[in-house]
């Protein structure tokens, strides 16, 4: 009998006897055992903070999110191997495709967010707070890895996804992981980490995983760990209840299962693309992963009035999918996991039964292709009406983990959204309308209680990804019941495992931490001029004072000539009574253009191009007869990886462009963006 390892301090290991048996869920038959017992907990989660921690802490952003993308691309090699193991788990190629391709896709939208992040292994958070009155003591906020572990405990629905979607986070703050899979699908994701380990993309320490019930993982958490629980919210809340956690005050991520929702529109009549895309949808997330889903459509809400045709239409679609073993062409869904999860979708099927009708499907009688419905962990999509919800309320409160569905009735949009908040928080929830009205007034009644909303039409449809797809760049979580966590979200996902401190001090000081130039610090003169510097020779706070030029009327003449804005201010000195202005004013595209003039070094050298200009601010009105000149500084420096061996070694260089005038006072205020070539070509 196969026995499935774990990887810990850097060797594969086995547990002591047998904890959990692992079967195929379509044919039933046995495929190997796990066992975590024995397992040295504190040593494993010492082992990962101190080898896998010390390596990834010193990698910049851009590095962490280089080796992200090439593990992705790694990963993409090896995926057809995934989805057969993943057959095994009783998914479909659909259902393993948002597993696999899914959770891979998390990687690569991870390693995308480099750039969002300075080119340092801590993050520069926000801009900075002036505290003094002549700018001598200013404050900021950075944000530096916590020197501890993540700790993931991951649901048996999804043995990829469910892992990669965390670490990709994890990684990106540099922070290593320790991944607890559910013992019943542990298999899919140790092939996958073997691949990972294999490949020595990772620093090693920074990946271990614990395949077995891994009782005792928490007990030696600290401080700085961060521990995420993706399941049941009873298991998920005893184990933030633990003292270990309560006394070490350890960041707990919560995401249970919950009871989500998708409302009909009243504008989405029968015969509308909206009708018939809401009954698409709904269809699918019965039955994509045998509605093994936390964000699943529990609730199908619709207009009282159209409640006939829903289930007509959503009853014909059932009927025409086949159950069975995902290897036959026309099956549509396959088996639950387990059959301990049979069991239980039985029990909550029988509990919502008492208080609501099946409208479709028998739990008893029906037809299972290409395998055993007695050997195999098959489920047959179950339909449920209920036509008074508000005093019912068992739909409300319990969820049957599988394809089960209930279609309930509103009258009018505050029926609907205070249907969809009596799931008492939910990871998603939807909304199916033409009219944009309808959708903001169901979004904004129901999102206190929703982590995400969807809000679908026919102009959206074509791309959207659906109500039951949470995407890397957005949160993915939700309040109350659905367990108050948080996940991924784009760069706040990896925010929850960097510690954010406030930094006070002089603006010199204060630079050299952040390596970004903070206003009011020392400006060193740049030699030679910055323009005539490579990448790698230029210093955050070198700055380059420009002489000085007079503005005149010819000047505002000729550049609204040339631009093509006459607008009044600029021209017509005779319309200015009511405004601000004393008198012709400079344009302000005029005062970067002549900037741009001031501090450019016209010969060719290492600068490439200046492609770009953010946080352009014109403070200060100026008038013919002003003299303006300008302070250029090196505000930041990130490095940029070579596309290939024949692309340019360069990085970006931020320069602070800061105009004043013959007072001192700053006019105009802009941060280009250029690429400088490198010294050394081989980076």
């Amino acid at each position: 009998m196969q026995r499935y390892q774990s990887y810990v301090q850097g060797k594969w290991i086995d547990g002591e006897g047998v904890e959990t048996e692992l079967y195929n869920s379509i044919t039933g038959d046995q495929i190997g055992e796990v066992s975590s017992v024995g397992f040295d907990y504190e040593s494993i989660l010492s082992y990962g903070r101190k080898i896998g921690g010390e390596k990834l802490r010193k990698m910049t952003f851009q590095e962490r999110g280089r080796m992200l993308k090439a593990l992705a691309f790694h990963l993409l090699e090896k995926k057809e191997r995934y989805y057969q193991v993943s057959a095994l788990t009783g998914a479909t190629k659909v259902d393993s495709w948002i597993d696999i391709e899914g959770g891979i896709g998390n990687l690569f939208a991870n390693a995308s967010l480099r750039r969002q992040f300075p080119d340092l292994p801590y993050n520069v958070d926000g801009v900075a707070a002036n505290l003094s009155k002549q700018g001598s003591f200013i404050g900021h906020h950075i944000q530096v890895p916590k020197r501890g572990i993540a700790i993931h405990i991951n649901a048996f629905n999804f043995p990829i996804w469910g892992m990669l979607e965390k670490i990709a986070t994890n990684f990106m703050a540099g922070v290593p992981a320790v991944v607890k899979p559910s013992e019943y699908t542990c298999f899919l994701t140790q092939v996958m980490v073997r691949d990972i380990i294999d490949s020595k993309i990772l620093p090693e320490g920074s990946l271990q995983l614990i395949c077995g019930l891994g009782r005792g993982l928490i007990d030696y958490a600290i401080s700085e760990d961060v521990i995420t629980f993706t399941g049941s919210s009873t298991t998920g809340k005893l184990l933030k209840a633990s003292p270990r956690i309560i006394e070490e005050s350890i960041p707990f991520n919560l995401e249970a299962d919950s009871l989500n929702a998708s409302v009909l529109g009243r504008h989405a009549i029968p015969g509308t693309n909206e009708f018939d895309l809401f009954i698409k949808e709904t269809v699918k997330e019965i039955t994509i992963k045998a509605g093994q889903k936390c964000t699943a459509i529990r609730r199908i809400i619709v207009p009282e009035k159209y409640i006939d045709e829903v289930q007509k239409e959503i009853i014909n679609k059932l009927d025409r999918i086949i159950i069975g073993n995902p290897i036959e062409d026309d099956v549509r869904m396959g088996a639950l996991a387990t059959k301990i999860q049979v069991e239980r979708v039985r029990k909550s099927v029988e509990q919502l039964s008492q208080s609501q009708k099946i409208v479709f499907g028998d739990i008893d009688n029906f037809k299972v292709k290409g395998a055993s419905k007695e050997k195999g962990a098959f489920f047959p999509p179950i339909l449920f009406r209920n036509d008074n919800p508000f005093k019912s309320t068992d739909v409300h409160n319990i969820e049957a983990f599988g394809p089960v569905s209930t279609i309930i009735p509103y009258k009018n949009i505050d029926d609907a959204i205070e249907l969809s908040r009596m799931g008492k928080g939910s990871l998603v929830s939807s909304i199916v309308t033409p009219n944009d009205q309808e959708g903001k007034e169901f979004v904004l009644g129901a999102a206190s209680l929703h982590g995400r909303i969807l809000v679908l039409n026919n102009d959206s449809a074509k791309e959207s990804t659906g109500h039951g797809s949470p995407m890397p760049l957005l949160t993915h979580g939700g309040p109350g019941r659905a367990g108050g966590g948080e996940e991924m979200g784009g760069k706040r996902g990896i925010m929850h495992y960097m510690q954010r401190t406030s930094i006070q001090g002089h603006p010199t000081t204060i630079t050299k931490i952040t390596e970004q130039f903070q206003v009011g610090a020392k400006m060193p003169e740049a030699n030679p001029h910055v323009f005539r510097q490579h990448f790698e020779e230029l210093e955050v706070g070198d700055t380059v004072f420009t002489h000085k030029h007079t503005v005149t009327v010819g000047d505002i003449t000729n550049f609204a000539n040339v631009s093509g804005d006459n607008f009044y201010a600029h021209m017509d000195e005779t319309s200015l009574e009511g405004t601000i202005f004393e008198k012709r004013v400079a344009h302000g595209y005029f005062l970067l253009s002549k900037a741009a003039g001031l501090f450019v070094d016209p010969k060719k050298g290492p600068v490439l191009l200046n492609y770009g200009i953010d946080e352009a601010r014109f403070t200060k009105p100026v008038y013919p007869g002003a003299t303006v000149g300008v302070r250029f500084t090196v505000k930041e420096k990130i490095d940029q990886e070579k596309r290939d061996e024949n692309d340019i070694a360069k990085g970006i260089v931020k320069f602070l462009v800061d105009m004043y005038d013959e007072t001192g006072d700053t006019v105009a205020l802009a941060t280009i963006l250029t690429m400088v070539k490198k010294i050394d070509q081989s980076k």
